[in-house]
C-alpha cells in the first residue's frame, strides 16, 4: 500500500509549463536529465528555430493590424462606431435573452400590482377623510371657523365676497405729457 502513495504522488507532480514563463518556474528546477552533446545541440537548434518563428509570427500580426486599421479607415470605422455597434449588439442580446424577459415581465407584473395597491390606499384614504369630514365633532368645528372668520374679517358686500368686479377699470387712453418743457 505505501508503494501505491508513493505511485500516487509521483502523478500528482505538476507538468512543466511551455514558453517563457516556464523559465520563471515557482518551484526549484527539476534536475537536468543527462543527454548527449548531439542531444544537447538539437535542442539549442529547435530552441532558435521556435524563437525565430515566434518573432516571424510577431511581425505578420502587427502587419496584419495595420492592414485592419488602414481598412476601417478607409470604410469610416471608427472606435467610436465600433463601440455603438458593439454596445448596441451587446444590448439586443441582453434584451433578447430569455432572463432578460422575465424579470421584465415580473418587474410588469409588480407595477401592476403596486399601482392596484396604491389605488386601494388612495380610496381609502378618500373614504376616510369623508368620513371625518361628515363626522358631527368636525362639522362642529368647520362652524365655529366659519364664525370665528367672519369675526375677524370686515364685512364686505357680496360681489367682493365672490372676488368679481363690477365692471371692467377704465384705462387712460391719453399720453401721458409734462407741461413744463425741460431746456
Amino acid at each position: 500500500m505505501e508503494a501505491n502513495v508513493k505511485g500516487s504522488q509521483q502523478d500528482l507532480d505538476p507538468v512543466a509549463e511551455v514558453g517563457q514563463d516556464a523559465a520563471m518556474g515557482v518551484g526549484p528546477p527539476s534536475p537536468i536529465p543527462t543527454m548527449t552533446e548531439e542531444e544537447r545541440q538539437e535542442l539549442q537548434v529547435e530552441l532558435l528555430r521556435v524563437e525565430d518563428e515566434i518573432q516571424t509570427l510577431s511581425q505578420v500580426l502587427a502587419v496584419k493590424e495595420r492592414q485592419l486599421a488602414d481598412i476601417k479607415r478607409k470604410l469610416g470605422v471608427t472606435p467610436l462606431n465600433e463601440l455603438k455597434q458593439n454596445f448596441s449588439k451587446t444590448w439586443q442580446e441582453v434584451t433578447t435573452s430569455s432572463a432578460y424577459k422575465r424579470t421584465s415581465e415580473t418587474l410588469s407584473h409588480a407595477g401592476l400590482k403596486a399601482t392596484a395597491a396604491l389605488s386601494n390606499v388612495s380610496a381609502a384614504i378618500s373614504r376616510r377623510l369623508e368620513d371625518v369630514r361628515n363626522a358631527a365633532s368636525f362639522k362642529t368645528f368647520e362652524e365655529k371657523m366659519g364664525s370665528w372668520k367672519n369675526k375677524m374679517s370686515p364685512e364686505m358686500d357680496a360681489s367682493e365676497q365672490l372676488n368679481v368686479p363690477d365692471e371692467e377699470p377704465q384705462h387712460q387712453d391719453t399720453p401721458t405729457t409734462l407741461d413744463t418743457p425741460l431746456h
